[in-house]
Parts: structure tokens; C-alpha cells; sequence
């Protein structure tokens, strides 16, 4: 799984990737920290198949899911001591683990780029404005090669052959899901929606 060999060579981390890799390890269940793996794999490729930069895409990649695994009391108190919209307090990890925390992300990991940090943000929810970074992680963590849910052949297939259309298609089928399950929709996955998915050809 970790055969990805990457020098990083533009000071984004303060850590070559080895390094990151094990911090992310200690950080991280055995399960969680194989997906960071194989999301940082997946993303490395929809960046080779959309000419983007393979290093920012191995690091968003490892680092999407930094704060998956922290107690809720963290992500409340970093709601509060950034001053976050409070109507975050009413959701939960599922969204909390972007929305929220990227901002561990920049201050226990030192990385600062704006890329990274938004791809982070994200890619959970989506957003009305997309950069290519936000669209690679969004799909990576979605289609990567240990998913296995019905649909997800389409959306490896669509997504191979155009990111955007990727985009629109897990927006579309995340919404369905939450809908029909009668779960929370937040507020920014609408947005998503509205900007990504009406106007495209996704069924």
C-alpha cells in the first residue's frame, strides 16, 4: 500500500512525505490510516489525469482525514475558539472532520497552504467553488479502491473520463442517500448541489 515514492520539493509540509506518513500512522486506526493511503494513491492519479500538481495531491490526500478520529469535545472547542458558525455545533464527525478540521490540520501539522487546507475543508460538503485540489480529494476520498458501494463502478468511470461530471455525480447520489434516509442535509451540500449538479447531464 505505502509503494507511493514522492520527494517533496516545495516546502508545502514541514516533513517529507515518510514523515507525514507516520505521523498520520500515529494519529490513525489501522483502517483509517490504509484509506488516507489509498485516497492519497487515487488522488495521484485523477492529478496525472487532470495535469495537476502530484505533490499537493499526495499531501491533501494524506491529510483529509487528520481529525476523523478526534473526540467531539475537540471539534466543539475549535468551533469556539475560531469562532466558527455556531450552527455547526448541530451536526456531527461527519461533517466536523472537514468543516472543522482542517483547522488542526494547520496548527498541529504546520501546513498552511490554502490548497491543501480548502481540499481538507471540503471534502465532505463540497462547495459552490471547486479548485481542481477540492474536486481531486472530493472524488479520491470517494472512489478510492477499498469503496465498495453500488454505483461507485460509474462514478470511477465518470470521474476517469472528467472530474467535474465526478463531482456532480457524488453530489447528486450523496444527497439521494441522506434524503432517503431522513438524515441532516448541511447547508453547503446544497449549495453544492445547486451549483454542480443541475446544470450537469449526471443521471
Amino acid at each position: 500500500m505505502n509503494e507511493i515514492k514522492l520527494t517533496y520539493k516545495e516546502n508545502v509540509v514541514p516533513y517529507t512525505r515518510e514523515e507525514l506518513v507516520n505521523k498520520l500512522r500515529s494519529s490513525l486506526k489501522t483502517s483509517r490510516f490504509e484509506h488516507v493511503l489509498r485516497v492519497e494513491q487515487m488522488a495521484i492519479k485523477l492529478a496525472k489525469l487532470n495535469g495537476y500538481d502530484e505533490e499537493l495531491a499526495s499531501i491533501a490526500g494524506l491529510v483529509h482525514d487528520y481529525a476523523k478520529q478526534r473526540p467531539d469535545e475537540d471539534f466543539i472547542a475549535t468551533i469556539k475558539k475560531y469562532h466558527l458558525d455556531e450552527d455547526l455545533l448541530k451536526y456531527g464527525n461527519a461533517i466536523w472532520h472537514g468543516a472543522v478540521g482542517y483547522l488542526l490540520v494547520e496548527h498541529e501539522l504546520g501546513i498552511y497552504n490554502e490548497l491543501v487546507l480548502n481540499a481538507v475543508k471540503y471534502h465532505t460538503t463540497g462547495a459552490n467553488y471547486m479548485s481542481t485540489l477540492d474536486q481531486i480529494v472530493y472524488m479520491a476520498d470517494y472512489i478510492e479502491m477499498g469503496r465498495d458501494f453500488p454505483g461507485v463502478d460509474d462514478a470511477r468511470k465518470i470521474t476517469f473520463n472528467n472530474l467535474q461530471d465526478g463531482v456532480a455525480y457524488q453530489t447528486k447520489h450523496t444527497l439521494n442517500y441522506l434524503i432517503s434516509n431522513n438524515k441532516s442535509v448541511y447547508p453547503k451540500t446544497i449549495d453544492t448541489y445547486n451549483q454542480w449538479v443541475v446544470n450537469s447531464n449526471i443521471k
